[in-house]
């Protein structure tokens, strides 16, 4: 079966799909944009779960570019898999590479959890500044990299909150 990469606009926290992944703090505390609407519709199972989780260092559960994989609770997704992403500072303090992570860590944890479908938020593009279109050309060629070797995973969508992003997505995934 050859893997799909898709690109639709709608609300993340409502695809019954294997997995969303969700744009997170370091602490996995919830907050803003698509991190607090997960959390939400998620309920208080996915705080409590997220707590039980170990610290690494004081506060940081899952430091940037990395990810962890927690149930889905009251979403219709079986499970989350949180990522952190980079801030922008302008793009010279390793925030491609670290974006890059997020994507590869979210693909590794789909692989060894034998997770079929997948769906990611324009990461880092919200609250913490990344320009959407590189970030959408990152995301693309992660997920062209994770269909080399997708293990069962045969869907890849990019879920879009607004046109703008679509339109984004959707050139990118046409090759242009």
């Amino acid at each position: 079966m050859q893997l799909v990469l898709e690109a639709l606009e709608a609300d993340i926290t409502t695809l019954p799909l294997d997995a969303i992944v969700n744009a997170a703090n370091e602490s996995l505390s919830g907050g803003g944009g698509v991190d607090g609407a997960i959390h939400r519709a998620a309920g208080p199972g996915l705080v409590e779960e997220c707590r039980a989780l170990p610290m690494i260092r004081p506060y940081v559960r899952c430091p940037t570019g990395e990810a962890v994989l927690t149930g889905g609770h009251r979403l219709p997704a079986r499970h989350i898999i949180h990522t952190v992403g980079p801030v922008w500072y302008g793009g010279d303090k390793g925030e491609p590479a670290l974006l890059a992570s997020c994507y590869r860590n979210c693909f590794e944890l789909a692989r060894r959890h034998g997770l079929a479908s997948i769906a990611f938020p324009a990461i880092s593009c919200g609250v913490f500044g990344y320009p959407l279109e590189q970030a959408v050309a990152i995301a693309v060629a992660e997920a062209h990299e994770a269909a080399r070797d997708p293990g069962s995973l045969d869907r890849i969508v990019f879920c879009c909150f607004g046109p703008h992003a679509l339109q984004a997505y959707r050139a990118v995934l046409a090759g242009g």
